[in-house]
C-alpha cells in the first residue's frame, strides 16, 4: 500500500548571487539565442542567483543546498562574479523566520562552490572560514563526495579545499549510495546524475499534489528546460541531454514541478511542453514562502 506524502512547506531562499560567462553557461547554444532569455552585460555575463530550497516536514527543517555564500576573499569574489560581500543566504533565511542554527539536515547534490560555498562563515581578513549550522546533519552522494576529495584537474578549482575535511570531522555526514536514505524518509528519492558531475544527487519529493525536484545544476534554470541546452561546465552534455528528458518525461506524466537553484527570475515552475514538445516551465513563480504541498 503507498503511503500518503506528509504536508510539506516549501520555501525558496536566495543566497549569493553571481554573474558569469554567458557562452559558459549555455554551452554550444549561439548567443543569438540565449540573449533572448536573459540580460547580458559588457563583459558577456549573465545574471545568476545561488537559491537553497528550505522545506518544513512533520518538525524538521531541510536545506536543500547552500548557495555559493561569501567565504572567498575579495580577488576570488571578482573572478567568480559573486555580487555580494555579506552572506546573503544567512539574512534570507532570517527574513523566512530561521536562523542556520534551525536547520536539521542539509542535503548537497554535489560539492561544487556555488552549491556548498553557503557552509562557510564569510570571508574575514586573517582568519579561517568556520562551519555553519552545528545542528545539522549533512547529506550528500558518495560518489559526488569521492569526486570532491580527488578532482580531475577540469574541475579541480570548482571544489573548496578542507571543506571535505571539515564536514567529516563534524560526525554528521551521512554519504548515500542509493535511491534513498533513512535520514530523510520515503517522501524523498534521488535520481543520480553525471552528465554535470559525478553522483550529483537530484531529489525527488513527493508531495499532496505532485512530485517536486530540485535539479540543481541538471536543470540549472528555466531555459535549460529545453533538452538541446547545456552549459559548458558540463562533464558529458550527451548524457546530461538523455538525464533530462527521462526526469521530465517522468515529471510531465505525473504533474510535477522542477526547483531552480541559477534563475534569477523563476523559482519553481510546472514541467509542461508546448505544441512542438519543447519542455518549459509553466506557472513560474519567482518567490515562494511557505508553499503548502
Amino acid at each position: 500500500m503507498t503511503q500518503t506524502p506528509s504536508k510539506k512547506n516549501f520555501y525558496s531562499i536566495n543566497g549569493n548571487s553571481q554573474k558569469l560567462d554567458g557562452g559558459a553557461m549555455f554551452g554550444n547554444a549561439p548567443k543569438a539565442l540565449w540573449e533572448r532569455w536573459t540580460e547580458v552585460d559588457e563583459l558577456n555575463r549573465i545574471p545568476l542567483v545561488c537559491r537553497a530550497m528550505l522545506v518544513q516536514d512533520q518538525g524538521k527543517n531541510i536545506l536543500f543546498e547552500t548557495g555559493i555564500g561569501a567565504f572567498f576573499e575579495p580577488k576570488y569574489r571578482d573572478r567568480y562574479g559573486v555580487q555580494e560581500s555579506h552572506h546573503v543566504l544567512l539574512d534570507s533565511l532570517k527574513e523566512a523566520g530561521f536562523s542556520h542554527q534551525d536547520i536539521d539536515i542539509v542535503v548537497l547534490s554535489h560539492m561544487h562552490f556555488d552549491h556548498a560555498g553557503g557552509l562557510l562563515t564569510q570571508w574575514q581578513e586573517d582568519k579561517e572560514p568556520q562551519l555553519l549550522f552545528p545542528n545539522a546533519e549533512f547529506v550528500i552522494g558518495k560518489e559526488a563526495w569521492e569526486r570532491a576529495q580527488n578532482p580531475h584537474p577540469r574541475d579541480r578549482a570548482s571544489f573548496i579545499p578542507g571543506l571535505t575535511d571539515m564536514l567529516e570531522a563534524t560526525g554528521r555526514l551521512h554519504l548515500v549510495d542509493g535511491q534513498s536514505t533513512e535520514l530523510l524518509g520515503e517522501d524523498y528519492q534521488f535520481h543520480v546524475s553525471n552528465g554535470h558531475t559525478p553522483g550529483m544527487l537530484i531529489t525527488e519529493i513527493a508531495t499532496e499534489t505532485g512530485p517536486v525536484v530540485f535539479a540543481a545544476d541538471l536543470i540549472p534554470g528555466a531555459p535549460w528546460m529545453h533538452l538541446p541546452i547545456t552549459m559548458g561546465y558540463d562533464r558529458f552534455p550527451e548524457n546530461l541531454i538523455d538525464e533530462k528528458r527521462q526526469l521530465l518525461t517522468g515529471l510531465l506524466e505525473r504533474k510535477g514541478k522542477v526547483f531552480f537553484t541559477h534563475d534569477p527570475e523563476v523559482a519553481i515552475g510546472d514541467v509542461a511542453t508546448n505544441e512542438k514538445g519543447k519542455f518549459f516551465a509553466d506557472n513560474p513563480l519567482k518567490k515562494i514562502i511557505n508553499l503548502s504541498l
